[in-house]
């Protein structure tokens, strides 16, 4: 995620930031290091987690509708959906739970096929909503399906987890990964790092939390269609691939009816 800092009074970000990109190729450590660079092209292996269940409620309620069917094919983000990703950024962060980990899973990788990322996502933040509840905590997230020739089906997740509960879920999601493929955990499937750089930036520095937020948002938002790129100034576009199922989503806290009632 990008690091940022202070520049002349105003916000820059740091040479250094890069987003991560999953990919089945494993380069050397000199080519790792070299596609890190925005310069260079699209990093290597970075790894996420996430779905769209109630982030605060049961998550045993079927969601219904076209949009959730499960031989549902897409090949890009829409405009709405992009919309209501966008939105549900800003209530997370307008309800106390503003988005600080950057987490990417490569579900390929991990033996997940195609048509069952959705509920391998699904199944990943439901864990992590329970181990935040069991310690009190609420937590909140967005997420992006993506696949494609080289890189092969993935989650990019963007999620609230408070800094003390950074190092328990690092070690945890491995043996949730383990639980949800039913096989060994493979090196490199999930990557997890602060949005910003470093962890309790949102509250230390909001305005530079915001900038990296929005970074990264325009980072996973990357595979939109054309309409919605113009629509929403997106500069950055890649093919978000052939997803099968649901493409995009948000935890049920800052999604649309949760918006609405707020309103």
């Amino acid at each position: 995620m990008p690091k940022t800092h202070r520049h002349g009074g105003a916000l820059k970000l740091h040479r250094g930031v890069t987003f991560g990109e999953v990919s089945i190729a494993r380069p050397s450590a000199k080519t790792a290091e070299k596609q890190a660079s925005p310069q260079a092209g699209t990093p290597h292996a970075i790894n996420n987690l996430s779905l769209g269940v109630a982030a605060n409620s049961a998550p045993k309620r079927k969601r219904g509708g076209a949009n959730n069917r499960a031989d549902r094919v897409s090949h890009a983000l829409t405009t709405p959906q992009i919309a209501n990703l966008k939105a549900a950024e800003r209530h997370a962060a307008a309800i106390g739970l503003p988005l600080t980990r950057f987490i990417t899973i490569h579900w390929e990788a991990a033996g997940v096929p195609l048509d069952g990322m959705a509920r391998a996502t699904g199944r990943f933040t439901d864990l992590l909503r329970k181990m935040l509840a069991r310690h009190g905590c609420e937590t909140a997230w967005i997420w992006v399906h993506e696949n494609g020739p080289g890189k092969g089906g993935h989650c990019h997740l963007l999620a609230h987890v408070p800094a003390d509960h950074v190092k328990p879920l690092g070690a945890l999601a491995k043996g949730w990964l383990r639980r949800i493929t039913g096989k060994p955990y493979r090196k490199r499937v999930i990557h997890s790092k602060p949005i910003g750089g470093r962890l309790r930036l949102e509250a230390s520095n909001r305005d530079l939390h915001a900038v990296n937020v929005a970074a990264v948002l325009a980072y996973i938002l990357k595979g939109a269609n054309p309409e919605a790129a113009s629509q929403f100034g997106l500069e950055r576009l890649e093919p978000g691939g052939r997803i099968v199922g649901k493409r995009c989503g948000a935890s049920q806290n800052i999604d649309k009816i949760a918006r609405g009632k707020r309103n």
